[in-house]
């Protein structure tokens, strides 16, 4: 079988560090956090009061204020990010082969908040089911999906997939694949997440998982920091087009990175907690740069899973030195989450993203609130603690990691026409 090569050809996000892909880099080469006080509603009573909302958001603006209603945040973010990387990959809807266009929009939970909003009206009452007609189509995790295939007409293969914060990870390693295997032309690929509600907060601060850091959200997210304390919770969506190298070619589409290869694996260990070597991660890793053909030694840069939890950042960076060696100390690791907070369900295609301009502009985000050195991890990795780094990257992975033990690692490489 004649393999395809995958090229990236639009790109699209709305995150707590902007409402398009511009404001998103000009924030992350700029080291700036996107944390502060909850606003989404009153978590005065919370052990957790900080968050990474999107700023201004106001549904008003991108869509018609009935419509609005009928669909969850989630599916809004989706939408708006979509809307971005479609315009952006500039395509001529009239020759569009829309059979040969797939949509997967991932998500971590799907429509959380008008689950809870529905549920907690249902409670109010004598017990009387008055439920809204648009309940079960707003809460479903697919439904994101549908409405940006419905939008376009795109009738290549749609759904979702979910694996907690590897989701859209996950959603875009399928879309590569089925590229590859000549499948389909073209994939609207990404994730969409809106957790910060009562429901998220309360649960996540249930499992310790979350800064308590109140009294300084914009240095609560420390990833690899000695006094880390769990990732600061975030919100929005990213998306990009995946599209077939001759397809892209013969439009004369703009190509920002192409593809190499892919990792996913699981660690078989705990529900909620990597396995303490990183052996998941390890696999995942090797198993991209492996489909891309390179050696460990070609990699520049890593755009790590780093939540700034204590046992992952542990584990993951082990299994960088594990699989690199010697090499892993001339890598540009770093950790966007710093500043956008843990997107859960879209928080691969955002990093992805943020690799995806790294590679293009020849430029490291860094990992900012780097305080002090935590002795059990290595520290004599390169971070990119503090600034931004300008370095020729021709070769970059991008990880992420999801509850239930999942792993999924992405090459992508500098585009060479040829």
């Amino acid at each position: 079988m004649n393999l395809k090569r995958v090229v990236v050809t639009g790109l699209g996000a709305i995150t707590p560090l902007g409402n398009t892909v511009e404001e998103l880099w000009d924030s992350l080469i700029n080291g700036v956090s996107g944390a502060a006080g909850i606003t989404r509603f009153d978590a005065s009573k919370f052990k957790t009061q900080i968050a990474c909302e999107i700023k201004g958001y106001d549904p008003a603006n991108y869509f018609d204020r009935k419509e609005s209603r009928k669909i969850d945040p989630y599916t809004q973010y989706a939408m708006i990010a979509a809307d971005q990387a479609i315009a952006d990959a500039n395509f001529n809807m009239d020759t569009l082969d829309k059979d040969r266009v797939g949509v997967i929009i991932a998500t971590g939970i799907g429509g959380f908040t008008s689950f809870l909003q529905e549920v907690i009206e249902f409670a109010k009452g004598d017990g009387t089911p008055r439920f809204n007609p648009f309940f079960i189509p707003k809460i479903i995790g697919d439904i994101a999906a549908g409405h940006i295939s419905i939008k376009y007409g795109f009738r290549g293969p749609n759904y979702a997939t979910t694996s907690a914060c590897a989701s859209s990870g996950h959603a875009i390693i399928d879309a590569f694949n089925q590229i590859k295997l000549g499948k389909s032309s073209v994939f609207v690929v990404g994730g969409a997440e809106a957790g910060i509600n009562p429901a998220g907060i309360g649960g996540f601060n249930a499992m310790h998982a979350i800064s308590t850091r109140n009294d300084d959200p914009k240095t609560a997210s420390r990833p690899f920091d000695k006094d880390r304390d769990g990732f600061v919770l975030g919100e929005g969506g990213g998306v990009i087009i995946l599209e077939e190298y001759e397809h892209a070619i013969k439009r004369g589409a703009k190509i920002y990175v192409e593809i190499a290869g892919e990792g996913s694996t699981a660690d078989a260990h705990h529900i909620t907690s990597p396995h303490p070597d990183g052996l998941g991660a390890y696999m995942a890793m090797k198993l991209a740069i492996e489909e891309a053909g390179i050696k460990p030694e070609d990699v520049d840069h890593i755009n790590t899973h780093g939540t700034s939890t204590p046992v992952g950042d542990i584990a993951e960076q082990k299994a960088v030195v594990n699989l690199f060696g010697q090499h892993a100390y001339k890598i540009n690791l770093n950790a966007t989450k710093s500043m956008h907070g843990h997107l859960l369900g879209s928080a691969a295609a955002v990093e992805l993203i943020a690799t995806i301009l790294a590679i293009k502009n020849s430029i490291i985000p860094p990992t900012i609130n780097h305080f002090t050195d935590d002795p059990d991890i290595d520290n004599n990795l390169n971070f990119t603690f503090g600034n931004a780094v300008k370095r020729e990257v021709n070769f970059a992975l991008s990880n992420s990691f999801g509850f239930g033990g999942h792993n999924t690692c992405i090459a992508l490489k500098k585009f060479q026409d040829k």
